[in-house]
């Protein structure tokens, strides 16, 4: 009987942690991670700002929390194109996953790969330690990109130096499609007329360059 109370209590504060942070994310994309205070944040929930700290000690935790959750999802969608054996095809699929995580968690996204808080609190309170989630999510990247490398491709190339130059590209990418600014200048500029998906059309141009570094 003692440990199922014990287990009803640790679920419950499971449930709690899980409502603060959809809060949270809800407020620091909406509002700005600067304007969103911690009673903001308990208000969501009909907390008061006093039991909030009995979860988290500030925001820049909560925001940290988000961050990791966001990239165990990230990562957690890339462990699925493991199944894809030929490790080009895997890497075109990637990029694929990853435009799609962009578009349908892009509150997430932000959090992620465009707010400077989560990486500013990793710095100052976890210096010494691995970034697990982060890490395992570019890993995935490089070793499809090594596995490219291992039958043939992009010969010549350094594995970093080429990941890094296709998450920079579609990073940028989905950050000016979420951001509306790829739809803006072409709407505005008249650039690709008649092109319905302008996010789709720029990607399979980016897909025919990495083939023709192949």
């Amino acid at each position: 009987m003692q440990g199922m109370k014990a287990a009803q209590k640790e679920q419950y504060r499971d449930d709690v942690r899980k409502r603060i942070l959809e809060a949270a994310k809800e407020l620091f994309t909406g509002k700005g991670f600067e304007a969103t205070s911690m009673r903001n944040i308990a208000e969501r929930i009909n907390f008061s700002p006093t039991a909030l700290y009995l979860y988290y000690k500030d925001k820049n935790e909560i925001i940290y929390a988000l961050h990791q959750e966001g990239f165990k999802m990230l990562s957690s969608n890339f462990m699925v194109l493991l199944k894809v054996e030929d490790p080009f095809e895997r890497l075109k699929a990637m990029g694929r996953v990853y435009i799609d995580f962009s578009l349908g968690n892009s509150d997430f996204y932000e959090l992620m790969f465009v707010m400077k808080e989560p990486i500013a609190y990793l710095e100052k309170h976890h210096v010494n330690e691995d970034w697990e989630e982060g890490t395992e999510a570019y890993y995935a990247l490089f070793n499809t990109v090594k596995a490219c490398q291992d039958t043939g491709d992009f010969k010549g190339m350094e594995t970093h130096g080429l990941s890094l130059f296709i998450w920079s590209a579609m990073h940028g990418l989905c950050t000016l499609k979420n951001h509306g600014q790829l739809e803006h200048l072409v709407t505005r500029k008249n650039i690709l007329p008649g092109t319905e998906d302008v996010l789709g059309y720029v990607f399979e141009n980016f897909v025919r360059l990495i083939e023709r570094m192949r």
